[in-house]
């Protein structure tokens, strides 16, 4: 905790030299570079912590958001911007430290049997809501069981397929309260699962297992997610929620850990444009940015390089095709060849600029035990892949007298118009495509996606939830509540349902493999890039640290004074032992 990596733009060194050139001053608006704040230096204690003259008098941070959540029930919500504050607000069996490691959270400690299939989880007799109350393991069975409920409508309800009897409720075929779930006492909460899973524990950190305060839901409704109804369990409680503007969080004095807390509040701010934000930064208004405009990354390498945070991130960009309705319904020609006139190299060095990683495969590579499905496209020179596009474009039905009309929709980012712009500018010089644009707030992008009524192309990605490719092959299942494309293919259902039961890694991760391959054949998604995360972070601001899961929880955090060149050392009490020197 003594100190904290401000770059790690090492890790990716051949990409991001590609991605520094041409950049001008001018498009920041800025002719100087900004004197960032720095933090003072200290003396750690034995455990790396900073003594309480180091700290900042005011513990509250300020944290760019992206998108405005569109709710804060943990069992409904979607996207990256409402898990952070979730992550915040509540807690699950499980939880992160700082390097993204799993560790104990709302559980002490667990118990797992023999045969991989049942978890016995301790809940900490500590734990308690933001109202004082206890948290038992009868909350968690309560809402593992409204996670799975058909009525319920949780859009990541498939998180919980490993549970046993999941499949069926999901299916309609059982009630909710058959789910393999049960409370042994108080604070004994135990699993059974249909089959061992290897990333179980990892799954338990995901927003859509964690406990949902039951009172307060049957009392509001669906208000009671808001400011003065909701009850959570997590560090933090919410104080304020003003729709497009801010939401802020206080210290929850009753959480479990309380007193390990530094950050008495934490306020969360939604923007859609990143200059807004680049700039609020610049002003002292934010401690952190949740993203940074790609058209800036060589002044900031260049101006702000201690800020600048660019790390490893398990998620890949891409396009998505709406497979219900024309033209994509049955035209794998068509999908084909949109795929193949987009040039991955050229938008990752000019238009994100950030070091992201050119793909044409769904899976992330990193995975210590899963090497992703590379299709054989990715081997051919781009002049190869457009030949062969305007081949398959004429098959499909096209041609310069009649060309393929469509939209190409995203969610308000100038990031996301950039890479669209791009995108259409390639599919009309190679192909001749006439491509329309379409830009919703995320809430009416969210919907119409899941709808199917009016997408045709549209802008997609995915983070991975838990560190097994899994995470990522489920999503296309024709069940899941993210299956926004509409692809259905009982072949590949069948495939990850193998997958969920096989116990014997080798033959799992072949199966993973197979359904990989599978999908990209089917070419239902049009991949562009694995992420990057990329950020401004104050340097005064302490306790952050990269991890690919880019999980970043507030409670870990503390701000540091300004320096005045001075080190402030850890005062040692009368009697008490410093230590060796």
């Amino acid at each position: 905790m003594a100190g904290l990596i401000r770059r790690s733009i090492g890790l990716l060194p051949v990409l991001l030299l590609a991605a520094c050139g041409g950049e001008s001053d001018g498009e920041a608006g800025v002719t100087r570079a900004p004197i960032l704040p720095q933090p003072v230096e200290f003396v750690a204690d034995a455990e790396g912590r900073p003594p309480p003259e180091a700290l900042a008098e005011t513990q509250v941070i300020h944290r760019g958001n992206g998108e405005e959540p569109q709710t804060l029930d943990p069992h409904l919500a979607e996207g990256v911007p409402s898990s952070t504050i979730l992550r915040d607000l509540f807690e699950g069996l499980t939880t992160t430290a700082p390097d993204g490691r799993v560790i104990p959270g709302t559980a002490e400690h667990w118990d797992i049997s023999r045969d991989g299939r049942v978890y016995t989880f301790y809940l900490d007799p500590q734990a308690r809501w933001s109202n004082g109350e206890p948290l038992t393991a009868e909350d968690f069975v309560w809402s593992w069981r409204r996670v799975v409920d058909p009525a319920t409508g949780a859009s990541y309800s498939r998180m919980l397929a490993p549970v046993e009897n999941a499949e069926a409720i999901l299916a309609g075929e059982l009630e909710p309260d058959a789910l393999g779930v049960s409370a042994l006492s108080e604070t004994t909460f135990q699993v059974t699962l249909a089959s061992p899973t290897p990333y179980f524990l990892g799954l338990l950190t995901h927003p859509t297992t964690f406990p949902v305060h039951r009172p307060a839901l049957e009392a509001h409704g669906s208000a009671h997610v808001r400011p003065g109804h909701l009850v959570s369990n997590g560090a933090y409680m919410l104080v304020d929620w003003q729709v497009r503007s801010r939401i802020e969080l206080a210290r929850n004095p009753h959480y479990r850990q309380a007193d390990q807390v530094l950050i008495e509040r934490v306020f969360y701010y939604p923007f859609e444009d990143e200059n807004t934000e680049l700039n609020r930064f610049r002003a002292g208004d934010l401690h952190w940015t949740y993203q940074v405009p790609n058209s800036q990354f060589g002044w900031l390498e260049e101006n702000m390089a201690e800020a600048l945070m660019v790390a490893p991130w398990f998620g890949n960009y891409f396009f998505t095709y709406n497979l219900q309705r024309p033209p994509f319904q049955d035209n794998l020609a068509l999908r084909q060849a949109l795929s193949l006139a987009v040039d991955r190299e050229i938008l990752t060095e000019r238009v994100t600029r950030f070091g992201e990683i050119p793909t044409f495969q769904l899976v992330p590579p990193g995975l210590p035990d899963y090497e992703p499905v590379v299709p054989e496209v990715a081997e051919w020179t781009q002049a190869e892949r457009e030949a062969e596009a305007r081949r398959l474009y004429a098959e499909a039905g096209y041609s310069e007298d009649e060309p393929l009309e469509v939209e190409l929709r995203y969610n308000s980012s100038e990031n996301h118009r950039r890479l669209a712009v791009a995108v259409s500018a390639m599919w009309k010089q190679v192909l001749g495509v006439r491509t329309r644009l379409i830009n919703e707030e995320f809430r009416v992008f969210l919907q119409n996606r899941a709808q199917r009524r009016v997408t045709e192309v549209f802008r997609a990605g995915w983070i991975g939830d838990y560190q097994d490719a899994f995470t990522f092959l489920e999503l296309f299942h024709s069940e899941h509540g993210r299956n926004d494309a509409g692809y259905a293919n009982p072949t590949y259902d069948r495939l990850l349902e193998q997958v969920s039961a096989e116990r014997i890694p080798a033959l799992r991760r072949n199966l993973m493999r197979e359904a990989e391959r599978m999908l990209l054949a089917d070419q239902v998604i049009l991949p562009v890039y694995i992420y990057v995360s990329k950020r401004l972070v104050d340097p005064r601001l302490q306790g952050w640290q990269e991890n690919v899961m880019d999980q970043h929880l507030t409670r870990h955090m503390y701000l540091l004074r300004e320096r005045t060149d001075e080190v402030v050392e850890p005062v040692v009490e009368s009697g008490s032992e410093a230590g060796s020197p």
